[in-house]
């Protein structure tokens, strides 16, 4: 009898040990030890307690604390307000009775890093694929003013609460793990702002750009069906919604300042549907997080030998079209890579830190900065001369660096391109083909691996390809 009692003793204390152990505070994996939190805002803090009991939040900068209750199935949220970026480390006690301290915590700017493989390449490169200075920069990576986030990767139909994966500071450890054009971006934006970087990484290679999208987004895109089931998942990383669900949705509503993209390749041959998906989700995403028109910016996909299929230069169109169809974004060119036989280039500095132009200049404020590459800005022809003036920011005028100009190609009206002598001045480039008697149409670069000829002298920064046609 003592034996049975013994036991049932034992199995009761059980049920309240684990009851208890269900009933502590849990927090989602984006709240952690070394998290950066959004500098001057109502930041969301999140999580799970006991059903309907109160929660307290209590922030170390300003001793205050915040108090909420939690609901019949235990989630609670509330928002704390954020001093400005200090690279003191800070704490965040969360208790609903027994205290759960975050440690290490700086207030600064955070941005998501997000898209395919060009964005999930590391630092330390893929297999026989390396970073251009990735060894020198990842020796010289140590810099607690830099943390990255790298979630681990999550395709599913139902939208999650939570996911895997920790806040990591820079170091030479750390950086070799790190998303290398997210790094390269968030570097530039620490050095030239002075103030803490975090930086949220969620990208799966291959992936196509539905798969980040919401079903709300996609409700009107017959051709991009919404799985039911999980067995409905044709294709883990490509599937309509599946991403969003497993890697975006745990994170929705955590204070950031804005957004970088590298993605594109996935969708090169759909490009018209690509104007409108991106649009969409820029868009959706926005709205999901519910701070206003947040800055959203993105790269080019850059010159690559896809070795058949549709014309790369019709999908580069429709992402330049992102800058005039969606407002508050803003487009690295890359179509310098120098990379035509690998379709991760491994100039990822450039990637990252000319996305980082554009958020110092038009979300900053350092507006004489140089961030953006030159644009078409009309079409003339004169007589058997095409001309094209772009526009650009910047007092200089544009340069070929003294190289001869061949990637122009000029049509008449029976649509039939050929090459065309080049002339460089100022902002205007002259075309001249002997077998164009009357140019209607100009293509620079129009193909899946030409690369930049034209450059802004201030910044370097590249023409992207382009075509006057809508052939």
């Amino acid at each position: 009898m003592r034996t049975i009692k013994n036991v049932c003793a034992c199995l009761l204390l059980a049920v309240i040990f684990s009851f208890q152990a269900r009933a502590e505070i849990k927090l989602p994996a984006i709240f952690g030890d070394n998290m950066v939190l959004q500098q001057q805002s109502a930041v969301s803090v999140w999580g799970w307690a006991k059903p309907n009991t109160g929660v307290s939040v209590t922030t170390s900068w300003n001793k205050k604390s915040y108090s909420t209750r939690s609901d019949g199935k235990g989630y609670w949220k509330l928002n704390v307000q954020t001093p400005a970026a200090s690279y003191t480390p800070c704490t965040l006690t969360v208790s609903d009775g027994k205290a759960v301290v975050l440690k290490n915590v700086l207030i600064g700017e955070v941005w998501v890093c997000s898209g395919q493989s060009n964005m999930e390449m590391p630092m330390r490169g893929y297999n026989n694929q390396p970073i251009e200075n990735g060894p020198d920069v990842i020796a010289h990576s140590y810099n607690p003013g830099i943390r990255c986030f790298t979630m681990q990767k999550a395709s599913t139909v139902v939208p999650q609460e939570d996911c895997a994966g920790a806040w990591e500071v820079a170091d030479p450890q750390t950086v070799p793990h790190f998303t290398a054009t997210g790094y390269f971006f968030g570097r530039l934006l620490n050095q030239a702002l002075n103030v803490p970087v975090g930086l949220i990484h969620t990208s799966w290679g291959g992936s196509r750009i539905e798969a980040w999208m919401t079903p709300h987004s996609l409700k009107d895109i017959p051709e991009k069906p919404i799985p039911a089931s999980e067995a409905d998942i044709k294709i883990q990383n490509g599937t309509a919604t599946v991403l969003y669900n497993g890697m975006l949705h745990p994170i929705v509503g955590y204070g950031i300042r804005g957004a970088i993209w590298y993605q594109g390749e996935s969708n090169r041959e759909e490009p018209a549907l690509y104007v409108k998906m991106f649009d969409r989700m820029v868009r959706e995403w926005r709205n999901l997080w519910g701070v206003g028109e947040f800055p959203f910016y993105y790269c080019q996909i850059a010159p690559y030998n896809y070795g058949g299929g549709l014309n790369s230069g019709f999908i580069r169109e429709a992402q330049a079209k992102g800058m005039t169809t969606t407002p508050n974004t803003g487009m690295a060119v890359l179509t310098d890579a120098e990379s035509p036989a690998c379709i991760h280039p491994p100039k990822k500095k450039d990637a990252g830190e000319r996305m980082a132009l554009w958020a110092l200049a038009k979300t900053y404020g350092m507006e004489r900065m140089h961030y953006r590459s030159p644009e078409v800005k009309s079409f003339d022809v004169e007589g058997r001369m095409a001309v094209v003036t772009f526009d650009y920011t910047g007092g200089s005028e544009l340069t070929s660096h003294g190289k001869e100009i061949v990637h122009f190609t000029v049509a008449g009206e029976d649509k039939h391109f050929h090459s065309a002598k080049a002339a460089l001045a100022g902002n205007k480039v002259y075309l001249f083909s002997p077998w164009v008697a009357k140019p209607v149409a100009v293509r620079y670069c129009f193909d899946d691996t030409s690369g930049a000829e034209i450059f802004t002298v201030e910044g370097n920064l590249p023409l992207s390809s382009f075509r006057t046609d809508e052939w």
